[in-house]
């Protein structure tokens, strides 16, 4: 198996682990699965060559599970700061900079929002994920962020209505 297939095959795994991650109304579940995706997502890139990808997502995976124990503002600007800084080191072209981006929104929306908000700011930032890795040729990156756009969304949606309706959709109840 060449190189560019088990590159592939890892993006396929990932696509597997990450498209039930929007559907989760647990802030805490929605955290450890994106954080599982984005570390196997950041296998794939880098095996693809896309070093800024590959380290936003290996950034990403970190910064996910460090906002189930804080919300703090400097901790917040760390990540932003090692994302600005990993992210523009080996960049060939200008759609590597889309995952830069959409790490630093990620990473905003984690750190400062909650809720709805959170699914929408996620969802620009997997806008930015999805043209870059449709631009770098990544068919397991592309169906993801693509599944991620269209899931994600139509949550965003179900949740809306679910508001409007007076049902707070994140108010998950305890079974203990």
């Amino acid at each position: 198996m060449s190189a560019y297939w088990l590159a592939q095959g890892i993006g396929v795994i990932a696509f597997l682990i990450g498209i039930t991650t929007f559907l989760n109304r647990d802030e805490r579940r929605f955290k450890i699965q994106l954080s599982i995706y984005s570390a196997v997502i950041g296998i794939h890139f880098f095996l693809m060559g896309a070093f800024p990808a590959g380290a936003s997502a290996e950034l990403n995976a970190i910064r996910t599970l460090i906002t189930l124990r804080t919300r703090s503002l400097w901790v917040m600007g760390i990540f932003i700061a090692l994302t600005l800084l990993s992210g523009s080191i080996h960049v060939e072209y200008w759609f590597e900079v889309l995952p830069v981006i959409g790490t630093v929104a990620s990473t905003w929306a984690l750190f400062r929002c909650k809720g709805l908000t959170t699914r929408c700011v996620m969802w620009c930032s997997t806008a930015c994920w999805v043209t870059h890795n449709a631009l770098l040729g990544s068919i397991g990156g592309t169906l993801i962020e693509g599944s991620f756009l269209i899931v994600n969304g139509v949550t965003i949606i179900r949740f809306w209505k679910m508001q409007k309706r007076g049902i707070d959709p994140f108010l998950v109840e305890k079974t203990h």
